[in-house]
């Protein structure tokens, strides 16, 4: 077995950040070298300026690592996973990318560059092919490698199977999603209990201009914007972790709720085939019990990396609804940068 690849781990005591801390602990292809947080934390042991708040093995076994700098400099590695946010990542990770580090991103703020892939493995593989046209644009030796906003990750992950098969031309999303979207400590207690906000800062806008891009088609140096309507209502909900999403959609040829379901059962994509150790051996679980997909019996299921369908029916409106789960840190945050790097790494890339 050849040698584990060095990575970094930007922004290593945030939620976020300890989630890739956790994952990558006894990962099969990457080991921890440098763990990086703001510059107040430098030099100490993880444990020292980390408030732990995941369970498993505190810190996922890094408790005496020394925080490092955060440069490329002091903490360069071949692979980061940066969970910075938007701001310091506009800063750190071109730099990181300059210096030859494949950099797997959270933060939105190189999203919808048009040479920078944002990427779900099951989805559009693919589009990794912007690697080289990134690196030719900037003449960088690394590349910037993003995954999409949680709910716009959850969502494509229904979307994609059905585009696949039928083509989508319309699609509406009316999201509930979980507190910890809003990192620690989330929302005010005072605020969410009992209670729905109906407004998450630019989050409708990320869906619906992330997912045509998701589902665009790879075209050599851009990506063509998949051809179809968009629109999202998203909110705020007493729920700890798990996104729910009301989704109605058009599709072309009008099939069936039956042929839906199967399609989206049947569904398997490169990352099962290949085997990646983060990857769902099931993408797609389709319920058929009426209550289900419920946050509490299914979000953790698959290590929080499948996304859940139920109640797949009609819709007067567009011609098929249902009712979609999935796990926001993980599957949208943490868990989708890992999967990233490790198809990157399947294809040569990492």
């Amino acid at each position: 077995m050849s040698a584990k690849i060095p990575v970094t781990v930007l922004g290593a005591t945030g939620v976020v950040g300890q989630r890739f801390v956790r994952r990558l602990a006894h990962h099969p292809f990457f080991v921890v070298q440098h763990l990086v947080a703001s510059e107040r934390s430098e030099g100490k042991r993880y444990r020292d300026a980390c408030a732990w708040r995941l369970d498993g093995e505190p810190y996922g076994g890094l408790g005496d690592h020394v925080l490092g700098p955060g440069s490329e400099e002091g903490s360069f590695s071949p692979v980061v996973f940066s969970a910075l946010d938007t701001g310091p990542a506009k800063e750190m990770e071109p730099a990181f990318a300059k210096a030859g580090a494949l950099v797997f991103s959270n933060a939105s703020a190189f999203r919808m560059a048009e040479t920078v892939p944002l990427l779900v493995p099951e989805v559009n593989g693919e589009h990794l092919g912007l690697v080289e046209a990134q690196r030719r644009h900037h003449g960088w030796k690394g590349a910037i490698v993003t995954n999409p906003n949680c709910t716009a990750t959850v969502l494509v992950m229904a979307l994609a199977p059905l585009h696949a098969t039928f083509g989508i031309e319309a699609v509406m999303m009316t999201s509930m999603q979980a507190v910890s979207g809003a990192g620690y400590p989330g929302v005010p207690s005072l605020d969410i209990l009992g209670n729905v906000i109906p407004f998450i800062r630019n989050e409708e806008e990320k869906v619906e201009e992330e997912t045509p891009k998701l589902l665009g088609r790879f075209a050599q140096d851009h990506i063509e914007m998949a051809p179809m309507v968009v629109t999202a209502l998203c909110h705020r909900v007493p729920v700890l972790e798990g996104h729910t999403e009301a989704v109605s959609v058009r599709l072309k040829g009008n099939p069936s709720p039956e042929e839906v379901a199967k399609t989206l059962r049947e569904w398997r994509a490169e990352p099962q085939a290949l085997g990646l150790p983060t990857a769902p051996r099931i993408p797609v679980h389709v319920h058929d019990l009426p209550d289900r997909p419920q946050v509490r019996k299914d979000v953790e299921g698959d290590g929080g990396m499948s996304v859940h369908v139920g109640r797949i029916r009609p819709c007067p409106l567009l011609g098929i609804k249902f009712t979609l789960l999935g796990h926001n840190t993980e599957r949208g945050a943490a868990g989708a940068s890992i999967l990233n790097a490790e198809l990157a790494h399947a294809k040569g890339l990492a």
